[in-house]
């Protein structure tokens, strides 16, 4: 057996040399593996945020309706809050205005024909005096500091405008009916008041039209006291999303 060949020396140049290479191949795998990473996170919070930005826009609800740009009455088919209301604060011995709770069950469409004025033109101040309204019976507007008892009141004899117009502002019905009105509608419009809270009845002997139904705001003419329309009326308005002071009492005013 001969003898084994000695190892060749190794060069420390080129050993450093080699080291050197390998230490830069790595560094350069070392960021591509980053730049790729930092890439696929950009382009998964693009995704994410562009369906944020989509749905965000999905959910914020259609356009609405503008309101009015005088105080003349319009027809409506029902509407939400009054837009440019003023807050109003409640009255010693009433309930403070109260928005409706999470989960209360929407009111049905109001009847066609309704006709709308502008909340944020009518008045909510007290006065003494008498008022000039530029309605009849006033939809709303400065009122008595004392309202007429509404919870199903029928009354034989005109009320104060200023007193029933306080009614209103707490989220009653007026029904009034004029001297050319039947009986049997008159009849028949007291025994839904009857039986209805946040209501009132009475004579009106200036209004235009036989039988009438207001609320804050909102006014309808019906022809008879058993037509439809003056149940979705009180469904609609009684406690409506009309109501300056929604919940505000209808018990202790006045009762003439």
């Amino acid at each position: 057996m001969g003898s084994p060949t000695p190892p060749r020396p190794v060069d420390p140049r080129a050993h450093m040399e080699q080291l050197r290479r390998a230490e830069h191949a790595r560094r350069r795998r070392t960021r591509a593996l980053l730049a790729a990473g930092a890439a696929a996170l950009v382009l998964t919070l693009g995704v994410g945020g562009a369906l944020l930005a989509n749905a965000t826009d999905s959910g914020g609800g259609g356009d609405r309706a503008p309101a009015a740009r005088d105080g003349a009455a319009r027809e409506d088919s029902g509407d939400g809050k009054n837009p440019g209301e003023a807050p109003h604060p409640a009255h010693p011995g009433e309930a403070h205005p109260g928005e409706a709770a999470p989960g209360e069950a929407a009111k049905p469409r109001p009847p066609a024909g309704v006709r709308s004025w502008d909340a944020s033109k009518l008045g909510r101040d007290h006065v003494s005096g008498k008022v000039s309204y530029p309605m009849t019976p006033p939809v709303g507007g400065n009122h008595h500091d004392r309202w007429m008892t509404c919870d199903g009141i029928v009354y034989e004899r005109p009320v104060r405008d200023e007193n029933a117009v306080h009614s209103l502002e707490h989220g009653a019905v007026w029904v009034t009916y004029s001297k050319k009105a039947r009986k049997a509608d008159i009849a028949a419009l007291a025994n839904k008041v009857g039986r209805t809270p946040y209501t009132l009845m009475s004579p009106y002997d200036g209004q235009r039209d036989p039988l009438t139904l207001t609320a804050w705001g909102k006014q309808l003419s019906v022809d008879s006291g058993k037509d439809p329309a003056v149940d979705r009326f009180l469904a609609a308005y009684v406690q409506g999303p009309q109501t300056p002071e929604k919940g505000a009492t209808c018990s202790g005013g006045l009762t003439r």
